[in-house]
């Protein structure tokens, strides 16, 4: 069967891997929208709670549709085990406190989506987790934090929202060398632009509400691992805590993951079109797109990284009130703070997902009132630079 073979492309995985027929054959992934199952007998329901029976037993532990959106992701990862989450900030946040402890030392990238900043610099030392925060693209600065009692390391490459690119296969060999697992949120990179288990990372999470589902339907997250971590760390907390993923939003998931190829690479190819076009315009002062060879980080795109992503930052020259000017001239680009849709998105930074850092946190991840994200969809590209050339002639 295709779903079982090992050999397949990604895009062929993406379609079968995982999928699980009911007794009708139906060519769709069946959506199971149930909270419970029922058995055959006392019996058989003490069976299913020991673990001797491996059948499912509440829908919050795992359910038909939500394991085979899990087994798709593993089979296009290359993981032995996977969660759904309800959520990309669940993902986040099961993938770090399911394996640290009040005592533990964590070391994470600066820059990261505000929420994931919140939960290192904020919740973790709320029970006693020590953390420390380094410049993610200073090699030196992963090695410099480390400590007896570091446990975990955290980053996102490319970064939110400037870009960044931090070197995966350094800061996996700094963590080996100290005995700490690393975690990767890899959404912007996508799982088609960048795997980052072949390069040694232990634990990947997505918000799969982001390319994955693509069009702005559904919350999602996912995190991905071997099976002993899972096992060890991961489960017992996902059972109790309860960050599961909803069937239904599993079943929209699937659908996403048909069509991710063909999605990601019209708009990584959209994206390097008006990266190209941003650089050249009067009007800006500053582009960062890793598929340009200005790219700060540009000697380590080509090693992780097979596209350059579907995501632009930039700067408008004028600050904060030439952006807002900009950004409320758009027609085609929506102003939003997802991104990774079949729309095209745009986002500024410095009052939305980033808003609750320091002025003096934003001005050391490059994030100023003229700074930008754009999310690029599946618009014709010269559709979308008629648009953008003509807000920011608006925009003075």
């Amino acid at each position: 069967m295709a779903d079982e073979r090992q050999d397949l492309k990604p895009a062929t995985r993406m379609v079968h891997a995982g999928t699980t027929r009911s007794a009708f054959g139906e060519t769709s992934e069946a959506m199971f929208l149930t909270q419970g199952f029922v058995y055959d007998s006392a019996e058989a329901a003490e069976a299913r709670f020991k673990g001797d029976d491996p059948g499912f037993v509440y829908s919050r532990y795992a359910n038909p549709t939500v394991e085979m959106f899990e087994q798709r992701m593993c089979a296009l990862e290359g993981a032995e085990a996977a969660r759904a989450t309800a959520s990309g900030m669940a993902a986040v946040a099961a993938s770090i406190l399911c394996q640290v402890s009040a005592g533990d030392h964590v070391i994470a990238a600066r820059a990261l989506f505000g929420s994931c900043r919140w939960i290192v610099e904020q919740l973790l030392p709320r029970y006693g987790v020590e953390t420390t925060l380094v410049d993610g693209t200073d090699p030196k600065a992963w090695e410099r934090a480390v400590k007896p009692n570091t446990k975990l390391f955290f980053f996102e490459s490319p970064t939110n929202p400037t870009l960044e690119i931090v070197d995966i296969a350094h800061v996996v060999a700094v963590a080996r060398a100290c005995g700490a697992k690393t975690v990767i949120d890899n959404v912007f990179a996508t799982p088609l632009l960048q795997n980052p288990m072949v390069l040694g990372v232990d634990i990947v999470v997505y918000s799969t509400t982001k390319h994955i589902d693509g069009q702005g339907r559904c919350l999602g997250g996912v995190v991905l691992g071997p099976q002993d971590w899972v096992d060890e760390h991961l489960h017992d907390f996902f059972r109790h805590t309860g960050p599961s993923m909803s069937p239904f939003n599993a079943w929209v998931m699937l659908k996403g993951l048909e069509t991710l190829p063909l999605r990601v690479a019209q708009q990584t190819k959209s994206a390097g079109a008006v990266a190209d076009f941003l650089a050249d315009h009067s009007a800006i002062s500053r582009v960062v797109y890793p598929g340009r060879p200005d790219h700060p980080q540009a000697n380590i795109v080509p090693k992780q990284m097979s596209g350059g992503s579907t995501l632009v930052a930039f700067d408008v020259k004028g600050g904060k009130r030439s952006a807002f000017a900009f950004a409320n001239a758009l027609e085609i680009v929506g102003i939003s703070n997802n991104l990774g849709d079949a729309k095209s998105l745009i986002t500024h930074p410095a009052t939305t997902t980033h808003k609750n850092l320091s002025d003096q946190d934003r001005a050391e991840l490059s994030i100023g009132g003229g700074t930008m994200r754009l999310s690029v969809g599946l618009e014709d590209a010269q559709d979308l630079i008629a648009d953008l050339d003509r807000a920011l002639a608006a925009a003075g």
